[in-house]
């Protein structure tokens, strides 16, 4: 027996999950069931989102105009340190244009635009967040950013009380770099250079950590004496509650970038992708 719609939009405001099938909503052909369902469920989450109002009122994000004027100051010194010059200002216009500030302004056309309905959901609950309104489960995730292909979600949170060491915005940008095609911004691609930067699988989390926790000593303290200092702050305070980051390996990346002439290099060769291996020619011809 299947579901009725409306125990299908009661499963995804608790859950954020979606019966894949749609077997709910009318329709013979799937993509009349989808596209019937994904417009309910995304109506019913904005309704859910109207519905909740904020507990205590909390403070606001920049204006549009200095909040670019802000985004792009705070993301230039990574920029230019993993860039060539003659590649920086693209690229920057690049990240600043991927950044959206999840607001009571933006929300609804966010949770109407994001493709994936549970990145909708968790978006839902990181705007909930940061208005202190209630989540749509207890479960829900408590987030300050989210990162989809090459478009960062930077919850209003980010403007307010946060950790010495702690930069969501610096994070979620440094995850554009291997979501982003070279080729589709108009710089020259290679078969060894496809992404903006090539990333290991296996370290993204720890390269965009290890990003944000650089670029925060570096504003924090001038002088290797007093970085050195603020990492052994650091490296006492709690690490990031992530399985795919191994603190040890993720502290010794930082101990070297604080130490180089260009931290932000340092940090990309101990992250970066194992080359491609050249093909090793025999027989007649080979040289």
């Amino acid at each position: 027996m299947h579901e009725a719609p409306e125990q299908e939009v009661d499963r995804y405001l608790r859950s954020g999950n979606v019966e894949m099938r749609y077997s709910a909503w009318p329709g013979e052909a799937f993509c009349d069931r989808v596209r019937y369902g994904e417009k309910a469920l995304r109506a019913a989450l904005i309704e859910a989102v109207r519905s909740r109002r904020p507990r205590r009122r909390r403070g606001t994000v920049p204006s549009e105009q200095s909040g670019a004027a802000f985004v792009r100051t705070k993301l230039a010194p990574m920029v230019q340190g993993l860039f060539p010059r003659h590649e920086q200002a693209l690229v920057l216009d690049v990240l600043c244009g991927s950044i959206v500030f999840v607001t009571p302004t933006t929300i609804e056309g966010v949770l109407e635009r994001v493709s994936s309905l549970n990145t909708a959901w968790k978006l839902a609950n990181l705007y909930l967040a940061s208005i202190d309104a209630a989540l749509l489960a207890d479960d829900a995730p408590r987030i300050v950013g989210l990162s989809e292909e090459t478009t960062c979600y930077v919850s209003g949170e980010y403007f307010r009380e946060a950790g010495r060491f702690d930069d969501y915005l610096v994070h979620e940008a440094a995850h554009v770099f291997h979501n982003c095609k070279r080729e589709s911004i108009g710089l020259r691609q290679t078969r060894v250079k496809e992404w903006l930067l090539e990333i290991d699988y296996a370290r993204r989390e720890t390269f965009a950590y290890a990003c944000e926790t650089y670029g925060r000593i570096l504003e924090l303290g001038s002088g290797l004496r007093a970085r050195q200092q603020l990492l052994a702050d650091y490296a006492r305070g709690p690490m990031p509650a992530d399985d795919r980051v191994e603190t040890g390996e993720y502290l010794d990346i930082l101990g070297e970038a604080i130490a180089a002439r260009n931290g932000w290099k340092s940090i990309l060769a101990r992250c970066a992708a194992p080359r491609p291996m050249r093909p090793h020619l025999t027989g007649h011809g080979a040289w």
